[in-house]
């Protein structure tokens, strides 16, 4: 294991649960067929927790470019190793949502509406307003950048001052931070907050077999790049402006 497979491997599991919850809501003959937001929303935060687990102690579980620049740009992440995460988040994104097509495909079958097809693999604004989805992925990203900068590891020491730490319950905190943007700030675009989550199942659409599939909408598809990155850098900046 080393800082890039752990990141490949993270980010196909948060993709895997995530598009795997979406299918599984939406998609016709399924056992979880309109479960709706809630389910939804757990399920990826749950996904989150399950990819920092896996990653966190080799990579420090960024899973997200948008994450991975805020470290950067706070000083707290190498710039030098910031493409080879993005790299190995992309490629984790579509091998997670490639599988998660792989397990649903017959209900991809059954499905004619091409938009839910395409809606299990990445997002879609509810309303289509350039200006206010951007906005919408920058203010997602922004309070979940924010809150990871200053989440502190959680440990327990001994009383030698021996770490016995907390181990998995530390991945907590950032998947209850996706948790709540998903309720509060996902009904406008379906909160990509994460470039590579949205882009690398977006590919995969194209590229793969699906029945009736449709277009992959890739005029929409620089707002959750854009908007992502945006909110990092900005909640970056507060928090340099504020001191830590």
């Amino acid at each position: 294991m080393n800082p890039y497979i752990a990141e490949l491997i993270g980010t196909g599991v948060l993709l895997l649960l995530g598009t795997g919850v979406v299918a599984n809501v939406l998609l016709p003959g399924t056992k979880g067929n309109g479960g709706g937001l809630m389910v939804i929303t757990t399920a990826w935060a749950l996904a989150v927790f399950c990819g920092v687990v896996i990653a966190g102690p080799y990579s420090g579980a960024h899973l997200n470019p948008a994450v991975t620049i805020g470290l950067a740009a706070v000083g707290k992440f190498d710039w030098g190793m910031a493409p080879g995460y993005i790299i190995a988040q992309l490629a984790g994104a579509m091998l997670g949502s490639g599988l998660a097509w792989l397990m649903y495909r017959h209900h991809f079958d059954l499905e004619e509406n091409p938009e839910l097809k395409r809606a299990s693999f990445c997002t879609d604004p509810a309303i289509r307003n350039f200006p206010t989805s951007v906005i919408s992925e920058a203010l997602g990203t922004f309070v979940l950048i924010l809150a990871v900068l200053y989440i502190t590891g959680a440990k327990i020491e001994d009383e030698r001052g021996t770490p016995i730490g907390l181990g998995s319950v530390g991945a907590l905190p950032v998947a209850f931070v996706v948790w709540v943007i998903g309720l509060a700030l996902g009904g406008t675009t379906g909160y990509a907050i994460n470039p590579a989550r949205d882009f690398g199942p977006r590919l995969m659409h194209q590229l793969l077999p699906i029945q009736g599939k449709g277009s992959s909408d890739w005029g929409y598809s620089w707002v959750p790049i854009l908007g992502p990155l945006l909110g990092a850098l900005l909640a970056a900046g507060l928090y340099k402006a504020v001191g830590f």
